[in-house]
């Protein structure tokens, strides 16, 4: 035990890299194809430039630079400013977004302020949803695709693509569908037949899932099945200070950056600052008289995940209601017995959940679970499986201007 936790310390301080031979998520995403002109529509870019393709733009040029291409999560998750989006949705600014696409997502349930949230998928001319179950969203989306899920399609990534030198592989497990039943298809599928009638087609050249795999091996000239009867994994040896050979690390200055530039570049505060929470005792007393608890909806729990697994029977057994951690005394000085359903309220609305005594909460802090929704209750509005309950989000905002 003691050699294992050794290991596990030392290789926490590695950077494995890209693995080798190997063409990665970032190289796969086509992003040199998008002008200069289209990524500056990307919503708030100019307030929120380290999420968007500033920030992935600067941090290429020094991944590039070190690993000789650009790699890590950034190459697969590009965003734009979802609160800021969600408000262009309702008010048409700074441009009309009248159509909305979520893959395996709830913004229901696990985005704040869903009060606005629900306005803003209501004002949709179009809003599609791809996903497993049907959730809150679901239930409002105009078309729901039902996807293939893990087991019935192979799988092949390097962990974190780009900054893991591991790849891993499944074969598929199970068949897609059954023939005349529950048809349905494989996300690489649904985007591929989007993208061609969007013109697109010269962009997927690969007919099918498993023929990008060979693409993405193809610089190890074997193919996924090839791959699969190795073993269908790639666990190189791990190798320490690398950066002695390379030439220092993936920044401006080589180095491990305590005073970032990358953040100074973008034009950020360069090192960490404490900032007070928009709506608190200290930035807005008067509020605190008539809310006088703090409120942390950080709350995840087993064996839920965010918002999954809540239609699970076997999962709501072993959770089945929604806690809310208090202070002892502090329930008690409100009257809350342990096991008492309460009510958690801010200015944006209210939902109840059960109180649990834990006596390692502050007592000036409430704090609430986060994700939940009810399956079991109606689909149909107002209801939302349950949407407006026991969801923490109804109580929490997400004001870009705070």
């Amino acid at each position: 035990i003691r050699r294992q936790r050794q290991m596990c310390i030392r290789d926490s301080n590695i950077i494995p890299g890209p693995a080798k031979d190997f063409i990665d998520c970032a190289e796969m995403s086509a992003l040199d194809v998008i002008p200069p002109e289209q990524k500056a529509k990307q919503i708030d870019t100019s307030r929120f430039r380290m999420l968007a393709f500033p920030g992935w733009d600067l941090m290429a040029e020094y991944t590039t630079k070190v690993w000789g291409k650009p790699c890590g999560q950034p190459g697969c998750d590009i965003n734009g400013h979802l609160p800021s989006i969600f408000r262009a949705m309702i008010t048409g600014k700074p441009y009309p977004v009248r159509a909305c696409f979520t893959i395996a997502s709830n913004p229901m349930v696990t985005q704040a302020n869903t009060k606005l949230v629900y306005k803003a998928l209501k004002s949709l001319d179009l809003y599609v949803v791809s996903d497993y179950f049907i959730t809150p969203s679901a239930a409002l989306a105009d078309y729901v695709l039902p996807v293939a899920s893990w087991l019935e399609r192979p799988f092949i990534y390097s962990l974190g693509d780009g900054f893991d030198n591991c790849i891993r592989a499944g074969e598929q497990a199970l068949p897609q569908s059954i023939e005349g039943e529950y048809d349905h298809k494989t996300d690489y599928e649904i985007f591929r037949e989007i993208s061609i009638r969007l013109g697109l087609g010269e962009y997927w050249p690969w007919k099918t899932l498993e023929e990008t795999y060979d693409y993405r091996l193809s610089p190890r000239g074997i193919t996924f099945k090839e791959f699969m009867a190795q073993g269908g994994y790639d666990f190189p040896v791990t190798e320490g200070k690398k950066y002695e050979k390379m030439g220092g690390f993936a920044t401006a200055t080589g180095k491990v950056e305590l005073y970032s530039t990358v953040l100074e570049k973008l034009g950020y505060d360069p090192l960490p600052s404490y900032v007070e929470p928009a709506e608190s005792p200290v930035s807005t007393p008067e509020l605190a008289k008539e809310y006088p608890f703090i409120l942390n909806t950080g709350g995840r729990f087993t064996p839920m995940f965010h918002s999954e697994h809540f239609q699970i029977s076997t999962a709501r057994k072993k959770h089945p209601h929604p806690l809310v951690q208090i202070n002892p005394k502090t329930a008690k000085e409100l009257g809350i017995e342990d096991g008492d359903y309460v009510w958690i309220e801010t200015k944006r609305g209210r939902v109840k959940m059960k109180c649990k005594y834990f006596e390692g909460t502050d007592p000036r802090v409430v704090h609430a679970e986060h994700g939940w929704w009810f399956p079991e209750l109606p689909g149909e509005e107002p209801w939302l499986h349950g949407v407006w309950e026991s969801n923490i989000n109804v109580c929490t905002d997400d004001d870009p201007d705070i």
